[in-house]
């Protein structure tokens, strides 16, 4: 029992990890793209191509699922406005009106707030640990982002992006918390497969409002290649990894490997944008990766 339980964890931790080095590659696209295409086509593409995908896989799955999907429908709803329909369109819309540095430290607030929905939802106790972990790592993220320097920090202002950011990251909260509450007799597949279904066709109206008003986007090589990353890797993959790692570890240590996303990024940068890596990401890493152990080792969390 424990032999397993320990390999069910290692992996649970091993599929948060893939999905949070996926997704910090969006976190470039949505501020590369930004003055390309507006961020309601940009996530409604996206869900097309990863719906497009995964369909050949999920299909018969799906189909078998069918009944159990049918008695589970307004919680699919919930979690397909969640996950698919708000978080990433609120995200590019923040990415339009904000720097890299705010949406970057906005966003890892999610953790903090499954760990504080947890609390009224599960009755989780917000531990001792927990609290030193979450400062570990913030201390370690902060190094990353503002490079070591404070200046940086007192200079950092506030637009309207910052607030999407800020709703964003509530909503995803919400949305791991759900994925808790996945029906045992859906399969994993079927499961992305009707959320990615759902999530898009509440996204159509947007979408379709959207063409209206804004010019005719030009996708050139560039975009497309872009839209690609996020419909297979940050789309598909990452939610596939990201909803087996909450089943396997629950959505609060899941949310706090989400902190190592700025590593993730740092990283990319170096070998995509030729941007350079100094002393400071290593200690980053340090506190980051400390606080992630210290916060999750009791085997009791959700």
């Amino acid at each position: 029992m424990n032999t397993n339980y320990g390999r069910n964890n290692s992996k649970g931790y091993v599929f948060a990890l893939l999905a949070t080095a996926l997704w910090s590659g969006n976190f470039i696209v949505a501020r590369d793209l930004s003055e390309t295409i507006p961020p309601v086509s940009l996530a409604f593409w996206r869900w097309v191509i990863a719906l497009l995908v995964l369909t050949p896989f999920a299909l018969r799955q799906f189909m078998r699922d069918w009944p159990f999907l049918k008695k589970k429908m307004g919680y699919l709803l919930v979690t397909s406005f969640f996950g698919v329909t708000a978080f990433n369109t609120l995200l590019y819309m923040a990415g339009r009106t904000t720097s890299a540095l705010n949406l970057s430290l906005i966003s890892i607030s999610f953790p903090i707030f499954i760990i504080i929905i947890s609390r009224f939802y599960y009755k989780e106790k917000i531990t001792l640990a927990k609290v030193l972990g979450i400062i570990l790592v913030f201390l370690g993220v902060s190094l990353i982002i503002t490079k070591g320097s404070l200046a940086v920090l007192l200079e950092l202002s506030f637009s309207m992006g910052d607030i999407w950011m800020l709703v964003a990251a509530i909503i995803f909260a919400v949305y791991s918390i759900l994925l808790k509450q996945k029906p045992k007799e859906v399969g994993l597949y079927s499961f992305q497969f009707t959320t990615f279904t759902l999530g898009l066709l509440m996204l159509l109206p947007f979408y379709l409002l959207e063409t209206t008003f804004v010019p005719e986007v030009h996708y050139d090589t560039n975009t497309i290649l872009s839209l690609v990353y996020v419909g297979i890797a940050a789309s598909l993959l990452a939610y596939v990894f990201w909803n087996k790692a909450v089943l396997l570890i629950g959505p609060t240590k899941s949310g706090m490997v989400y902190y190592t996303l700025p590593l993730f990024s740092g990283v990319l940068a170096f070998f995509i944008l030729n941007e350079s890596l100094g002393i400071n990401h290593l200690y980053s890493a340090i506190l980051i990766f400390s606080g992630i152990l210290i916060s999750t080792k009791n085997k009791g969390e959700v």
